[in-house]
């Protein structure tokens, strides 16, 4: 997982929603299924201090990415991407209907990040769009993946919307197990041949 919840694709990009989900079933991130009680992660608001540095972080992360999907050539597409994001948070942390959140454990120590709009960017009605989620290199592979998205599919509920949709590169299997695993499902697809 990553920047904008997308990966090397290879050019093939599925696009997920979610049915409205009320448990959390905990698990590693190979997207296994584990009913026993797992780790234990909630969302906060982020601080300035996080926020300023998430926006270097996903700014980066979202180039490379758009860069290695042949979407955007290599110049330029840090300062793109960087633009791309003032126009979506034109107020930073006080951008309406935005959720900038913080995963943090039990003992408060930040383990990831997510980015959600309440309001769908084609105006889908009751549907929230995950555009970024991501946990921490050190703290991957503990099952906090799976975690942090049942943390922010519960802050969206309480926000008062009813679905969640996000896109995800098709070559990322790891991220589509695992939000397979969590209920999303296909509802429209993106298909590329190199020729």
């Amino acid at each position: 997982m990553g920047g904008r919840v997308v990966g090397d694709g290879g050019g093939v990009r599925t696009v997920l929603i979610a049915c409205p989900c009320d448990h959390a079933v905990m698990s590693d991130d190979t997207g296994k299924s584990d009913d026993t009680a797992g780790p234990i992660v909630r969302v906060r608001p982020m601080t300035q201090a996080e926020y300023d540095h998430w926006q270097v972080h996903l700014a980066d992360d979202y180039a490379n990415e758009q860069v290695a999907a042949g979407r955007w050539p290599a110049q330029g597409a840090l300062q793109r991407a960087l633009e791309e994001n003032a126009r979506s948070l034109p107020d930073g942390l006080d951008t309406a209907r935005m959720l900038l959140l913080r995963g943090v454990l039990d003992d408060d120590t930040p383990i990831g990040r997510a980015w959600v709009s309440l309001d769908h960017p084609r105006e889908a009605p009751d549907v929230a769009f995950l555009y970024d989620i991501e946990v921490e290199s050190d703290f991957r592979g503990q099952g906090l993946g799976r975690a942090l998205l049942s943390a922010v599919e519960q802050a969206v509920r309480e926000a008062g919307v009813g679905s969640l949709e996000l896109n995800v590169f098709g070559r990322n299997h790891v991220a589509v197990r695992l939000y397979s695993s969590q209920g999303y499902e296909v509802v429209t697809q993106q298909m590329r041949k190199a020729l």
